[in-house]
C-alpha cells in the first residue's frame, strides 16, 4: 500500500525562486532553502546549516514565485 509523506521546511531562501514553464506547459519552480538547527553540544551552542534543493510542479509553482 502507497504510503504519503508530508515534509513542513522553515528555513530561508538562498537565492530568488526561479520559475519556468516546459514546452508541455507545465510549470516548474526550483529554489534552494537553508535550514539551520541549533543544539547543545558539551554545554555549547551549535549551529547546523541544512541546504534543501526544492522542486515545485504546476499551479503550486505558480504561487512560489
Amino acid at each position: 500500500m502507497p504510503t504519503l509523506n508530508k515534509v513542513f521546511l522553515l528555513g530561508n531562501l538562498t537565492r530568488d525562486p526561479d520559475l519556468r514553464g516546459l514546452p508541455s506547459g507545465q510549470s516548474v519552480c526550483e529554489m534552494r532553502m537553508a535550514i539551520t538547527r541549533r543544539y547543545i553540544s558539551n554545554g555549547k551552542e551549535v549551529d547546523e546549516t541544512c541546504f534543501v534543493d526544492v522542486v515545485v510542479w504546476g499551479r503550486s509553482a505558480n504561487n512560489c514565485k
